[in-house]
C-alpha cells in the first residue's frame, strides 16, 4: 500500500505563500502595499496580512492572492510589561472573511492558564477561522503549557524575526512532537513574521492547492503543505512499510518517528543528497521528514501511520 503525504498528491505545481506578517497597520515598518509588493518580487503567490489584534480581508490591490486574518495575543498574569510567557496565534480566513468587519479589533488580555485563552480560540473556530500557535521560544512559553490548546491547526516550527532578532524559534520540531504525542494531530509551519522588509521571503509554506483563498484554506486545513526555509522538497510517501523522500539536493535528510531519535542520511562531500529511505519501525504511529540544505531547512508534515 501506498501513502502519500498530501503536499505532493496530484502532481500539482505547489503554491509560495506568507502566513505571518506584520505592517504599518499595527507595528510594522511597511505599507501593506509595500510588503506584499515585495511578496510578488520573490515569486509568491498568496500571503496573509496578520497585523495584531486587527482583522484585515483588504486585498490593497495586490495579484496575491490574499488570506483574511489577525495575530491574537494573551499575557499570563503579572508579565505584560516584561512582553514574555505569553500566547500569540495567527488566526486566517475564513475565505470570504465571513462575519468579520474590516479593521475589527480585539483586545489583548491576561491569562493565568491555558484555559483562559481557549474561549478565544474557540470564538475564532466557531467564526471560521484556522488558528496557528505562534513562536513558543520568543514567547518563553513552555510546551506543556499550550500542548492542551485545543483546535490549533498548526504551530510555528520557524519564524524569520525570531531568528535573525534573537536566534529563536529556528526549529521547534522536538515541541511539536511533544504536541503530537499529547494526541494532537498538528501541522507545522515556518513564517516570516515579518515586521520589516528584510524579513521577508525567508520562511515560507507550499501549499498544494488551487489558486484561490478557499482552495488554500482548504489545503492548510488539511496538511497539504510543506514548510521551507530554502531547500525543494519533491516528494514524500510511504509504500510497502518503507518512507520515501525526493528533494532537490540537501546536505542532510533526516525521518523522525512518534519523537524518537532521528534517522539520519548525510551527502557526501560535494555530492548533494536528491532521496533517502527509512524501513519505518514496528511502534511508527506516524513519520515525518527535515531536509537540510547550506544550513536551511525544509520540513513535511507526517504521514499518519494509525488512521
Amino acid at each position: 500500500m501506498l501513502i502519500r503525504q498530501g503536499a505532493f498528491e496530484g502532481g500539482r505545481k505547489l503554491l509560495k505563500g506568507a502566513l505571518h506578517t506584520h505592517t504599518t497597520r499595527s507595528d510594522g515598518e511597511n505599507s501593506p502595499e509595500e510588503l506584499l509588493a515585495a511578496f510578488e518580487a520573490q515569486q509568491y503567490d498568496f500571503a496573509a496580512i496578520t497585523d495584531h489584534r486587527r482583522y484585515n480581508r483588504e486585498t490593497f490591490g495586490s495579484r496575491l492572492t490574499i488570506l483574511p486574518g489577525m495575530e491574537i495575543d494573551a499575557c499570563f498574569a503579572g508579565t505584560r510589561k516584561q512582553n514574555r510567557h505569553v500566547f500569540h496565534t495567527v488566526c486566517l480566513g475564513p475565505a470570504d472573511g465571513g462575519d468579520f468587519a474590516q479593521d475589527e479589533a480585539f483586545p489583548s488580555f491576561d491569562i493565568s492558564s491555558s484555559a483562559d485563552f481557549q474561549p478565544m480560540l474557540d470564538e475564532m473556530h466557531r467564526r471560521g477561522c484556522l488558528t496557528v500557535y505562534c513562536h513558543p521560544e520568543w514567547s518563553h512559553t513552555p510546551v506543556h503549557e499550550y500542548m492542551g490548546l485545543k483546535g490549533n491547526f498548526a504551530m510555528e516550527l520557524f519564524n524569520t524575526g525570531c531568528a535573525i532578532e534573537n536566534e529563536l524559534d529556528t526549529d521547534n520540531s522536538v515541541d511539536w512532537e511533544y504536541v503530537m504525542d499529547s494526541g494532537n494531530r498538528l501541522y507545522g509551519i515556518a513564517v516570516d513574521d515579518c515586521h520589516q522588509l528584510a524579513h521577508a521571503g525567508i520562511g515560507y509554506v507550499m501549499v498544494n492547492a488551487e489558486n484561490n483563498a478557499e482552495a488554500i484554506l482548504r489545503a492548510l486545513q488539511a496538511g497539504r503543505f510543506y514548510s521551507s526555509c530554502g531547500p525543494e522538497i519533491l516528494d514524500f510517501y510511504v509504500e510497502d512499510g518503507c518512507a520515501h523522500l525526493t528533494c532537490g539536493g540537501a546536505d542532510m535528510i533526516a525521518f523522525s518517528c512518534n519523537g524518537m531519535p532521528k534517522r539520519v542520511k548525510n551527502a557526501e562531500p560535494g555530492v548533494p543528497l536528491t532521496e533517502a529511505a527509512l524501513t519505518l519501525p514496528h511502534y511508527a504511529r506516524y513519520v515525518r521528514a527535515m531536509v537540510i540544505l547550506n544550513g536551511r531547512r525544509a520540513w513535511t508534515n507526517p504521514i499518519w501511520l494509525d488512521a
